[in-house]
């Protein structure tokens, strides 16, 4: 767990404490399932809360709220004059053009990367990893374009997984050292993690971890135009350009689409309905408003970021001038908390059991061998022949099997064991159930992870998946 400084001065909520208090009851009221919530007004800190078991130098996985942060390395490539919105990518990256390329994916260039415009219809990931196991960039442009570039936004993953390997080769830097040292170090961020690819290099278009802090800080950060501490950290040109509209974005086939994610798409960005947004899958925002000096950070494990959009908009900006109950909202914030499992602790009780995958997405192997065995206060979980995690009863405990931290509570109810597993540096986690007299065990994710339903997988440190799996 990090143990950073503040990156934000503090203050009393005063007159937005009643906002921040709406909003809670919002997110409440439509079971928005949030990990943590920072609201930064006037260049302060006015409310911050994390859901025990999260925690505030906790950091976690952005998923596609990375690809921001990578908006800003290609800002700083282009400032040191190594890049420009015209390079192409079969100039920048020649060893990773497939023979025949297409003249379109000739053609595509850095800013139809940024724009995700470079013609596909659909997000291209999965047939380009099927086509290029070991080269995502190569499969990229081999998967065919069906409309013109620069006329059609389609939200597209290996865009962005493009781009952070165009930084690398210009500037030839590893895209979290050259992070470390151009934004991060000197903001004063001290633990970014990323999940990287077999080959070592980070993603790009999902895995970074920050802590909440850490992520308000950059959009406070955005909102100065690049500005911090006195130092200019990215031109504000780059923040400028990046955070306004280049292309509209478009509904579902159905005509349907969520309100702020048809106001148009940036650099890497989201134009709002007010100011602009990163996103990541599961809740992970982090969201400007410079007309108002907002800054609004959360992380979470839900499907509902239009419901946290409209409650800003609609319960926080309305009463930033309000008064309100500071005692009563720092009271609330600091209760913030997901209830470990109730049930008994039967002490001296155990059970042995088989996994049974057959519910679909996998935690486990089929037939993988599940037990319980009691300790003091608690039980040990023993998954398979690699995965020992720690259980606490009435309380949480934490255990890092393969080096990635778990926090997980349980209890026997019944005839049955149950355990919630939280993958805590992610939005995910997992409900597991022992069957004591049948000798089956089961699991289910809340939310299954977009890269592997494998608990192995997300626990294992440092955490490496596709596309070029050995």
């Amino acid at each position: 767990m990090s143990s950073q400084r503040a990156l934000l001065p503090r203050s009393a909520p005063g007159a937005s404490s009643r906002a921040v208090a709406a909003l809670l009851d919002r997110l409440e009221a439509r079971a928005v399932e949030c990990h943590s919530l920072m609201v930064v007004h006037r260049g302060h800190v006015v409310a911050e809360g994390w859901w025990a078991p999260y925690s505030a130098g906790r950091p976690h996985l952005l998923y596609s709220l990375t690809k921001s942060f990578i908006s800003v390395a290609v800002g700083l490539a282009i400032a040191d004059g190594l890049l420009a919105l015209d390079d192409r990518v079969v100039d920048v990256l020649p060893g990773h053009v497939p023979a025949g390329v297409s003249e379109q994916g000739r053609r595509l260039t850095v800013h139809h990367l940024l724009s995700m415009t470079t013609g596909h219809r659909t997000d291209s990931l999965a047939e380009a990893w099927r086509l290029e196991p070991g080269d995502l960039v190569k499969g990229f442009l081999r998967v065919p374009f069906a409309e013109t570039e620069g006329t059609r936004h389609v939200y597209d993953n290996p865009t962005t997984f493009v781009l952070a390997r165009m930084v690398e080769r210009v500037t030839g830097r590893g895209l979290p050292e050259l992070l470390d040292e151009r934004l991060f170090g000197p903001m004063g961020i001290e633990h970014a993690e990323w999940d990287r690819v077999a080959s070592g290099a980070a993603f790009g278009f999902h895995g970074l971890h920050l802590t909440t802090e850490a992520v308000a800080a950059f959009g406070e950060l955005l909102l100065r135009g690049g500005r911090w501490g006195g130092r200019q950290l990215v031109p504000r040109e780059w923040v400028e350009l990046a955070t306004r509209r280049h292309v509209d974005t478009l509904p579902l086939e159905d005509g349907s689409g969520d309100a702020d994610y048809l106001r148009g798409y940036g650099y890497q960005f989201w134009v709002s309905r007010h100011g602009f947004h990163g996103d990541g899958s599961f809740g992970q925002l982090c969201v400007v408003v410079p007309s108002h000096e907002l800054v609004v950070a959360t992380t979470g494990g839900h499907r509902q970021p239009q419901v946290v959009l409209d409650a800003i908009w609609e319960c926080l900006l309305p009463g930033l001038d309000e008064e309100g109950d500071d005692r009563s909202l720092a009271g609330r914030l600091g209760r913030l908390s997901f209830a470990p499992v109730p049930g008994e602790a039967a002490p001296g009780r155990s059970a042995k059991a088989s996994f049974d995958a057959a519910a679909g997405d996998p935690a486990l192997p089929d037939g993988a061998a599940v037990a319980v065995e009691p300790v003091d206060g608690g039980w040990l979980l023993r998954l398979g022949p690699l995965l020992d995690v720690e259980i606490g009863h009435g309380a949480w405990r934490e255990s890092a099997p393969l080096g990635r931290p778990v926090v997980a509570s349980g209890a026997w109810q019944g005839e049955t064991f149950v355990a919630e597993l939280y993958v805590i540096t992610t939005p995910h986690r997992l409900r597991l159930t022992v069957r004591a007299a049948a000798g089956t065990a089961a699991a289910t994710w809340n939310i299954v992870p977009l890269t592997s339903p494998d608990l192995a997988v997300h626990v294992r440190s440092p955490l490496m998946t596709r596309p070029d799996v050995a």
